[in-house]
């Protein structure tokens, strides 16, 4: 494995993931443990549009600066509960959960039953680092979506009076 990969994974919570046919990528928190990136996606949790068990994505993760510095390619597997590994890592990735509704152990218990927790494990060096990377922002346009903002009232400095 690049030391890199391992040496910027160690401090990141979150990453930045982008998969075929999905347009642009979207962040997830995350675990990295045993030279491995571990998430979870489903009901009540982050959503993780085109992650499939044994697909290609690829892992982007910011620095201490707050840039980018590293896309590192990656293949997906889903982990069955009940198996050593997932025994193993959904505590783990349970504890690190911020604002779980409840302990460590339902959590675990609610991810088993309607959750997948997948394993990113590198394939290859990075695709992009160090002078390699763009000098473009990556801003992607925001999705569309059926959301509206109310509009707001005008400010009146003196209430207004109706017809007598």
């Amino acid at each position: 494995m690049h030391p890199l990969i391992q040496e910027a994974m160690k401090k990141a919570a979150v990453a930045w993931l982008t998969t075929p046919g999905i347009p642009g990528g979207y962040a997830v928190w995350c675990l990295w443990v045993d030279d491995a990136l571990y998430l979870v996606t489903g009901e009540g949790e982050q959503p993780a549009p085109g992650l499939a068990d044994g697909g290609s994505v690829d892992v982007a993760v910011r620095g201490d600066h707050g840039g980018r510095i590293l896309t590192w390619p990656a293949a997906a597997t889903a982990l069955e509960p009940g198996s050593p590994e997932w025994d193993s890592i959904a505590p783990q990735l349970a504890a690190k959960r911020l604002n779980a509704p409840g302990p460590v152990d339902d959590t675990v218990t609610r991810w088993a039953a309607s959750c997948r927790l997948y394993r990113l494990a590198p394939v290859a060096d990075p695709v992009e680092a160090g002078a390699s990377l763009s000098d473009a922002s990556g801003a992607a346009p925001p999705r569309p979506t059926p959301a509206t903002s109310r509009t707001p009232k005008p400010f009146r400095l003196h209430r207004v009076r109706g017809a007598r």
